[in-house]
C-alpha cells in the first residue's frame, strides 16, 4: 500500500504512452488529473474500470479533470486496448515500474490463494498544483466515476 497520503506532492514522472509520446506529470499542472494505476490491460476488471471512466470522460473533462492510466504493460498492449474498448485517454506504459513504484503501488497481492507480487489498483486525484487531494484504494471498477466525483 502507498505511503502517500492526501496532501503530499505528487512525485514528479515522466513516461511513455501508448505512442510513444512522452507524458509527464507536469504536462497536467493548471487541470486536475486522475491518475489511476491497474494491474494488467484487458483482465475483466481493468476493463471495467477503463470503461467505467471512458463512459464518463465528458463529465470528468467539465468538471476539470484529465485522465491517465498506468500499468506495467507495454505500448503495444495499451494500444491494443485503448482500440479495443475505445477509450480516450492516454496510458503510460511502466514497463520498469518507475512511476509504479515512486507511487507506492507495487506490492504484495493475493489471487486464488496464491501471493504474488503486482500492482495494487489505486487512483490518486492530484490538484492543479501537483498536490494529491484524494487516494482511492478501494477501487470499484464499475463505479470507479462517482468514486471520483461524488454526486
Amino acid at each position: 500500500m502507498t505511503k502517500l497520503k492526501e496532501g503530499d506532492n505528487a512525485p514528479g514522472f515522466q513516461g511513455k504512452d501508448q505512442n510513444g509520446n512522452t507524458v509527464s506529470l507536469d504536462d497536467f499542472r493548471g487541470s486536475k488529473l486522475v491518475l489511476y494505476f491497474y494491474p494488467k490491460d484487458s483482465t475483466p476488471g481493468c476493463t471495467s474500470q477503463a470503461c467505467n471512466l471512458r463512459d464518463n470522460y465528458d463529465l470528468l473533462l467539465e468538471k476539470g479533470y484529465k485522465v491517465l492510466g498506468v500499468s506495467a504493460d507495454t505500448d503495444k498492449s495499451h494500444q491494443k486496448f485503448i482500440e479495443k474498448n475505445n477509450l480516450p485517454f492516454p496510458l503510460i506504459a511502466d514497463t520498469e515500474k518507475e512511476i509504479i513504484k515512486a507511487y507506492g503501488v507495487w506490492g504484495p497481492k493475493k489471487f486464488m490463494g496464491k501471493e504474488f507480487m503486482g500492482i495494487n489498483r489505486t487512483t490518486f486525484v492530484i490538484d492543479e498544483k501537483g498536490t494529491i487531494i484524494e487516494i482511492i484504494g478501494k477501487v470499484k471498477t464499475k463505479e470507479h466515476t462517482s468514486q471520483i466525483i461524488p454526486e
